[in-house]
């Protein structure tokens, strides 16, 4: 697999993530804008990057197992998450830091995102494809894409106003959906 290829692997998986990044950017202030671009960034960069290596890893030992529940897995991540930052921006009161990306949410947002990943990772055994780089260009291409995608979210964000929340959650929810009717379908 050559240079360009690996890079147009890395933009379309890093499709999920750009889109998760600039949702999560709408409902942020600007001080908090470089902050999160970077951890988001990283995380989904990293994840990204580890999950065709773990799946390269992996090979052929569990390629029916992941396939068979990766959707799934990615779905509801997303949609747990989608629904909590649309209930959230109804109710604001309830939560003070409603806008605040804890480890947890990166964490989950970052397996959610890159569980497609793990599955191209599996192919790069069969292909025999020199996994350090294709990892390495498809990490930073994430990282990239998602840092941007923060700045661009929030500043739809600012647009949108109070309905920034709202659609946030929705955009995740429906990627879920997306993940998940691609394989059911497919």
């Amino acid at each position: 697999m050559n240079f360009l290829s690996l890079v147009l692997l890395g933009i379309g998986l890093a499709m999920d993530a750009s889109c998760v990044s600039m949702a999560k950017g709408m409902t942020m202030e600007k001080s908090q804008r470089f902050r999160y671009a970077l951890s988001l960034g990283l995380a989904f960069g990293f994840f990204q990057g580890f999950m065709p290596f773990l799946g390269w890893w992996a090979g052929s030992y569990f390629q029916d197992f992941i396939t068979s529940i990766d959707h799934w897995i990615a779905f509801l991540l997303l949609g747990i998450i989608g629904f909590h930052m649309i209930k959230e921006a109804l109710h604001p009161e309830e939560n003070e830091e409603a806008t605040v990306l804890n480890f947890k949410t990166i964490l989950l947002l970052s397996i959610a995102t890159s569980i497609d990943a793990l599955a191209v990772g599996i192919s790069f055994a069969f292909l025999k494809v020199d996994i350090m780089s294709a990892v390495s260009i498809i990490g930073i291409t994430t990282f990239v894409l998602s840092f941007i995608s923060v700045y661009i979210g929030n500043r739809l964000g600012d647009m949108l106003e109070k309905y920034a929340g709202i659609l946030g959650g929705t955009i995740l929810i429906f990627i879920g959906l997306k993940i998940l009717i691609e394989h059911l379908f497919a």
